[in-house]
């Protein structure tokens, strides 16, 4: 049986960075599971399709590669906006959580991140662990992104887009981003990558050694 960490929370609280770290370490499969709906947008977008129609979107949807989810590509602006879009849609989540469940039984473990890993993909994950951080802290690393790359970008503007996702995030009604009833919470706010994954090993480490045990 597989050995699943689930890894939820808010745009860039960080999580991505420590699940792939996590995934390294233990030799587990990783899966940004919030590239699925995006690589369903570029998709949609790539075939000239409409956004605002749920049945070609679940289709497209039921077609997704997971192998083959490109971060660079998937992370440009225009495809997560056109994602935000068809995240919303009931038979899209449906589609893609069916195959993010798939990809969580492959040995000898997973760790998944998201906005719903713990609390629907995979509420009996044997880690489930919720990252987050301030709005301000979380718009000034994804600022210090953008200008790292070499790119221009308004902090406010920034922290504008972060709180309208949280929003858009916490508050539909299919799967909303909320702590797992028994998640760890991780708020790396003041943390170091490294700190916080530390702290994540030491929950993982105790939990698998719980599990040996049994």
């Amino acid at each position: 049986m597989s050995t699943v960490i689930a890894i939820d929370g808010p745009a860039a609280a960080g999580k991505g960075t420590l699940s792939r770290k996590i995934a390294e370490t233990y030799g587990f499969h990783h899966l940004d599971t919030g590239l699925t709906y995006r690589a369903t947008a570029k998709a949609l977008l790539d075939a000239g399709l409409p956004l605002d129609d749920e049945a070609v979107a679940e289709k497209v949807a039921r077609e997704v590669d997971l192998g083959g989810l490109d971060r660079d590509v998937l992370s440009r602006h225009e495809i997560g906006e056109a994602a935000s879009k068809i995240a919303v849609m009931s038979p899209v989540r449906k589609a893609l959580v069916e195959a993010q469940r798939a990809f969580s039984q492959r040995s000898p473990g997973t760790v998944l991140d998201g906005r719903d890993i713990g609390t629907v993909v995979c509420p009996d994950a044997l880690v489930k662990l919720y990252v987050t951080a301030s709005p301000e802290v979380r718009a000034r690393r994804r600022y210090d992104e953008v200008v790292g790359r070499g790119g221009s970008a308004d902090y406010a503007a920034i922290f504008q887009d972060v709180k309208a996702r949280d929003a858009r995030d916490m508050g539909r009604a299919d799967s909303p981003l909320r702590p797992a009833d028994d998640a760890h919470l991780l708020d790396t706010s003041e943390m170091s990558i490294e700190a916080a994954f530390q702290a994540a090993k030491s929950i993982i480490d105790a939990a698998l050694s719980r599990n040996a045990s049994k």
